[in-house]
């Protein structure tokens, strides 16, 4: 271990200082200085935290690299760091039954990281280190090389579509802004990623804040916006903290402020938190909040880049969005547009999770099919069950089939699916799932979340709720599935914003590929997936039966009977279907059905 250079990474995302990530590193620093291996000459050793590195199902995530070889260990706790010191950094040898395994490395074979290609290797905290990474350069380039309207140019050739929701292509958005008359202009980060399972743009901005910042002072040059902001869910306290950090140390570097890089270009960055309001997410809902408004949409045109914060033109780009233009200017336009398919170019980062074997973070060139994602990146379904469907842009989005696994993973493909690629939520579904819950879940999301201004999102999200709240209570109606694809419609073409417009999505969806327990729920008062708890009925097979009595013993209702050794029957009357036999019985003698 002569002159060795060791450098030490440990995964201080959210989901790693959950895990235990705050004392890992703690216990290093403390190992290390106990071992004397920070105060020898012979060896310079540095700790450091990093955001997420994708796979947070193996959580605490920690790499070992000496001399430039680098060892990855998963599920670190601080008890296990004495031993990766004595034996890896002090004689030389990997504690081999810590290091990830293979699937660790199938699972990021078939990504290709842009976005997230920094993340888990800078710290978050520290500017150098994304400078030492090329961080900064392309504003430099385009601040000393290129015209705004170059800049322009360039990301509209890259063919790079807003990752937010709708894909709208992101040099177009930045020229409409540029040409629109009205002082001062504004550039603003959407950060209020309000999705039930998607933690993308937090975890960029945990892992990577300064890409975030470099890709919003570009966009501002490109369309003279003087002013920016970040508005991002107070939810996020650990992302805030850090953007706030990377804030700081680019207005000391000149890279934000007056006069950036000592050019005639000025422009500085506010964070405004939001609070938690899941329509804010919409862009018109968002500039009345900064305002200090309520967040309600408004009626469009005119558009934001015409019309938008205290009436200038406005640009509101999401996290991922930006934090693609320092790449994409470094690189070109080509290198960028090389990834995806004709209409949708780039990567996307999803984030994978539901009944899936990989669960974590993911960027992928568009256009990948979804069996590569499930199976090749995710490993497969939980518990090797079967596959039933891929819901894809969270409440906003649709349910994709198994029958479909094969669907290009791109804004066209999908949306003619009936889902959307959004801001890139992805929930696998098994068959232990009721699609028909599916649907008044994320009914019971859009519900709450709808700020009330329009009549058909207020009203008809109500009445889809109450119509799939009383099928999957086993009191639905004929004609309720007609019912429910008619007004689903409806609020589609008559609400206001993209929350109204999409909210039926996860309905029109299921009943489009799972009619059939549709039916079961309402004209055979059937569950087929044995979830919807008033459709349930519990009964105890006697030839499995061992009269073991434990069934009857945790039953609350006392709908058990039978004596000890010998068959038991559970009372329809009485049973409240809690569920409690199925669990405890040890011989599968209870049946749901």
């Amino acid at each position: 271990m002569q002159n060795s250079n060791i450098v030490i990474k440990v995964c201080m995302g959210t989901g790693g200082i959950a895990a235990g990530g705050s004392e890992v590193i703690s216990a290093f620093r403390k190992e290390l200085q106990i071992s004397g291996i920070s105060a020898t000459i012979e060896k310079t050793c540095s700790v450091h935290k990093v955001g997420c590195r994708g796979f947070c199902a193996r959580d605490v995530l920690v790499d070992v690299i000496i001399d430039g070889e680098k060892v990855t260990y998963e599920y670190i706790k601080s008890d296990m760091v004495q031993r990766i010191v004595q034996e890896h950094i002090i004689r030389g040898q990997a504690v081999q039954e810590w290091t990830v395994k293979e699937d660790y490395h199938t699972f990021h074979e078939k990504q290709v990281k842009v976005v997230l290609s920094n993340c888990g290797k800078v710290d978050p905290e520290d500017i150098e280190s994304y400078i030492g990474r090329g961080g900064y350069d392309a504003l430099k380039k385009v601040l000393t090389t290129m015209t705004p309207e170059k800049t322009i140019e360039v990301v509209k050739a890259s063919g790079l579509r807003g990752r937010g929701g709708a894909g709208f292509p992101t040099g177009l958005k930045w020229e409409f802004a540029r040409n629109a008359p009205g002082e001062p202009k504004y550039l603003i980060c959407n950060a209020d990623e309000g999705d039930p399972g998607a933690f993308m743009d937090r975890s960029i901005i945990e892992g990577n804040p300064h890409s975030v910042i470099e890709g919003m002072v570009i966009g501002a040059y490109a369309i003279d916006a003087s002013k920016g902001y970040v508005y991002i869910r107070a939810e996020y306290p650990l992302a805030v903290e850090r953007l706030k950090i990377a804030l700081e140390q680019a207005r000391e570097r000149g890279f934000l402020g007056e006069n950036i890089t000592d050019g005639d270009f000025s422009f500085d960055i506010k964070i405004k938190l939001g609070a938690g309001a899941f329509v804010c997410g919409e862009e018109t809902a968002l500039i009345a909040s900064i305002e200090g408004q309520r967040g309600m949409p408004r009626a469009k045109p005119p558009f934001p880049a015409q019309k938008g914060l205290w009436g200038r033109p406005s640009v509101i780009n999401n996290v991922e969005t930006l934090a693609n233009i320092p790449y994409l200017i470094r690189n070109g336009a080509d290198w960028i547009a090389q990834y995806g398919t004709e209409k949708s170019k780039g990567t996307k980062v999803f984030a994978l999770t539901g009944k899936i074997k990989n669960s974590g973070l993911i960027e992928v060139p568009l256009g990948i099919k979804l069996r590569e994602i499930i199976y090749d990146i995710g490993g497969g379904i939980e518990g090797d069950r079967r596959l039933k469907a891929v819901q894809t842009g969270g409440p906003s989005g649709g349910c994709i089939p198994a029958g479909m696994i094969d669907i290009s993973v791109d804004y066209e493909s999908l949306a003619k699916a009936g889902s959307i690629v959004g801001s890139g939520g992805m929930v696998v579904l098994d068959e232990t799932d009721c699609m028909v819950n599916i649907a008044k879940y994320f009914l019971e999301f859009t519900q709450a979340e709808s700020c009330g201004k329009c009549v058909p999102c207020r009203i008809g999200t109500k009445r889809l709720l109450e119509i799939l709240s009383r099928v999957t209570d086993g009191r639905g109606r004929p004609g309720d599935i007609d019912l429910l694809d008619k007004l689903s419609n409806d609020v589609k073409a008559a609400s206001l914003c993209g929350l109204g417009q999409t909210a039926p999505n996860p309905v029109l969806s299921t009943i489009r590929y799972f009619r059939d327990e549709y039916e079961a729920h309402i004209h055979e008062k059937r569950c087929p997936a044995g979830v919807c708890k008033n459709l349930l009925t519990y009964s105890i097979l006697e030839e499995f039966c061992k009269g073991c009595t434990m069934c009857a013993r945790v039953c609350p209702a006392g709908a058990i009977v039978g004596e000890k050794k010998k068959p038991h029957k559970i009372i329809q009357e009485i049973c409240i279907k809690c569920g409690a036999c199925f669990e405890t019985c040890k011989f599968n003698a209870v049946k749901k059905g």
